[in-house]
């Protein structure tokens, strides 16, 4: 079946949006906002605001952002919340991590930043919205 590249293209960008934003969802999201308490013990604080605000922060970036990406609503400003609290694990919390114990993170890292330069494609909720926003 050969369907023009602008479909394989939206289909390839509604795969990797819904990919990667499920796996972050489930393997960091998830577990921080169903077991809050306990992560607020584990939780990293790097910038020194409080266990909670950044517990809270991290919950947003990886449980609401991949919700949006998912659907494909503000879909680069929701990759940016993302990108920042990867960015802070590689740099600030943990900056010993060779290449190879900070994989997964450079991964999710190169994933975001392809759907942040790629848009939602045509295969989203946000093309329903109006102007910039669309792109956003």
């Amino acid at each position: 079946m050969n369907l023009p590249r602008a479909a394989t293209a939206d289909a390839a960008l509604l795969w990797l949006r819904v990919c990667a934003a499920v796996f972050l969802l489930t393997v960091h999201g998830l577990p921080k906002l169903l077991d809050f308490h306990a992560q607020l013990a584990l939780i990293e604080d790097p910038f020194h605001l409080g266990a909670v605000p950044t517990l809270c922060l991290a919950i947003f970036a990886e449980v609401l952002c991949p919700l949006l990406i998912i659907t494909g609503v503000l879909t680069r400003l929701a990759c940016l919340p993302v990108l920042a609290v990867l960015l802070v694990a590689l740099v600030f919390v943990h900056p010993e991590w060779t290449l190879l114990e900070g994989q997964f993170a450079w991964l999710l890292l190169i994933l975001f930043t392809t759907i942040l330069i790629g848009g939602p494609g045509r295969l989203a909720l946000g093309i329903r919205l109006p102007g910039r926003l669309r792109y956003a």
